[in-house]
Parts: C-alpha cells; structure tokens; sequence
C-alpha cells in the first residue's frame, strides 16, 4: 500500500540552473532500481555506497562534494542519504565502498541516519519506488568552510553559491509490502 502522497518535485530543479557534467556508475543506471548491495541494513542491504566518476566538469573546478537525497521520503525535509564534502579536485572516482569513511582529504556530514557515512536507502515497505538523486558538484573554491558537524542544509545552502556546474543520476529503490 502506497502511502497517498504527492511526488516531490526533482530537488536541483529548485536551484539556479548550473551547467551539467557528466556522472556515471559501474552499479547504477539512470532510472532504474539498483541492487539491494546500496540499500540500508534496516531493509536487508549491504549499506554500501555504490561506484561512481566523473568527468566533463568546467576546467576552474577546485574542489568536489557528492551526495545522494531522496525527496520521496514522508517528510517535509526529504532525506539526506551522504554529503561528502571538500573532495579534491584531482579526484574523479569514488569506489564502491567509499562512502563508508572519509576519503581523499573529504569528510562526511552526518546523514539523516546521524552517521558520519554515506546511509543506504530504506524506504517505507509498500510505498512507491523512491528516488535517490546522487549528485557531484563541482566548486569554485579548494574547500568549502564547513565541519562535519554541520547540517545538510548548510552544505546545500554554501553550495548554492559555490557551484560551478552539478552532474546528477538518479536510480530507484523500493521495498515491497
């Protein structure tokens, strides 16, 4: 049983426009479920973050942060999946895995989950397919000036006047009834 809801609007379609790059994935295909490896512990997954790169993002790109969202979660806020913050520009890839510490010189904000890693999806058993936007944007400055005791929104917040251009690919997880 679904819960009777309207579907949330795509999140980034509420920001100023940025130009796109591109973001792939050896686990993940744009709008398609992804494998149970990605899902939280609490529905059975591995709580793995899953593979992704980069590439095609503007040359005065100094710094990376990548996160995943679901705006299909039964709040008003959403739900904030990963936040890592401050990767290096030099980096390009992040492994199946990754999100599991801080990597490359990043550092995670604390998920909806209150854990300091990336939180596999765990959507209510019987709703609709939720949506998980993983995003990498690409910022102006080496290092936004945040702490991991931060909230997401401040992330979000500082992101939005330090993008350069946003890459974005959306995959799916349900749970059944």
């Amino acid at each position: 049983m679904s819960l009777d809801r309207p579907i949330a609007p795509d999140p980034y379609e509420l920001l100023p426009a940025v130009p796109t790059f591109t973001l792939t994935s050896n686990d993940l295909d744009e709008g398609q479920p992804f494998d149970a490896t990605f899902a939280h512990g609490s529905v059975g997954g591995e709580n793995l973050s899953p593979h992704l790169a980069w590439s095609g993002f503007p040359t005065e790109t100094r710094s990376f942060v990548v996160n995943c969202y679901d705006p299909d979660a039964p709040t008003p806020s959403g739900f904030w999946h990963w936040n890592l913050v401050n990767l290096p520009v030099s980096v390009t890839e992040l492994a199946r895995g990754a999100g599991a510490a801080d990597v490359h010189g990043g550092f995670h904000v604390r998920n909806d989950y209150g854990t300091l890693a990336y939180g596999g999806a765990a959507p209510p058993a019987g709703d609709r397919p939720h949506r998980y936007y993983f995003a990498v944007h690409a910022v102006d400055v080496d290092a936004l000036a945040l702490t991991s005791e931060v909230s997401n929104a401040v992330v979000g917040f500082n992101l939005t006047f330090h993008t350069l251009a946003r890459a974005i690919l959306v995959a799916t997880y349900q749970v059944k009834a």
